[in-house]
């Protein structure tokens, strides 16, 4: 394990756990009555982004009548939950890759655009406490990702210096954010392609966590 990596930092959404999909369903389910053209490609484009300001952008490109946007956050954070709750599963190599990482030494957090609540409800589901040194939402900052801040929090809470941070994203807007905080990246796409240029930008993609093994971390070098 090469000294100058001393934390992993990971998201959430569609890297743990398999909930994109199920983010999808719950936005769908709550915005199609409304008479709002969503389908699932609009929702793709907003994995790895916050909540609040994906309903706000939609709200200036849709204008519907009704609920305000605080109400639709509510209702669509509702039905994601319980989604989540009921069918969400661990995505394959979760739990290996953190016994690894936790055997050599590496401090470990999340670091998600989700909600604190939601956080810590999928920490419990999937059984991660005993591997996390904290989880930090990205809800809590000024802006989300791709805005670095969310990283930059978890770093400073770990006490560890961005530049010894490793990061697992899925999603381009969370691996931009990553980067301008000065980690590493690597990538496991869920909804978006491997090929996809906001995947292709991370230090490593993998297909999934099950690819991961330690001494990939000697070999991450700065994306072109």
């Amino acid at each position: 394990m090469p000294a100058d990596i001393q934390a992993a930092i990971f998201d959430m959404d569609g890297l743990l756990i398999d909930s994109e999909p199920l983010w999808q369903e719950a936005e769908i389910a709550c915005f199609r009555p409304l008479g709002v053209p969503i389908d699932r490609d609009l929702c793709r484009q907003s994995a790895g982004k916050r909540l609040d300001e994906v309903i706000n952008d939609w709200h200036q490109r849709f204008g519907w009548q009704g609920p305000s946007p605080d109400d639709m956050h509510d209702a669509v954070l509702a039905e994601v939950t319980r989604l989540i709750m009921q069918r969400g599963q661990a995505l394959p190599g979760v739990h290996d890759t953190m016994t690894c990482l936790a055997k050599a030494g590496l401090r470990m957090a999340i670091a998600s655009s989700s909600p604190p609540a939601l956080i810590d409800a999928v920490v419990g589901k999937l059984s991660l406490e005993e591997f996390m040194d904290l989880t930090h939402s990205g809800a809590l900052e000024a802006r989300g990702k791709p805005d670095p801040a969310a990283f930059l929090t978890t770093a400073r809470k770990l006490g560890v210096n961005p530049g010894h941070c490793v990061v697992f994203e899925d999603a381009p807007a969370g691996i931009e954010a990553a980067q301008r905080a000065g980690m590493q990246v690597i990538a496991v796409p869920s909804v978006f392609t491997p090929d996809d240029p906001g995947i292709r930008r991370a230090n490593r993609v993998l297909t999934t966590l099950e690819d991961f093994h330690p001494e990939m971390l000697n070999t991450l070098i700065t994306a072109e």
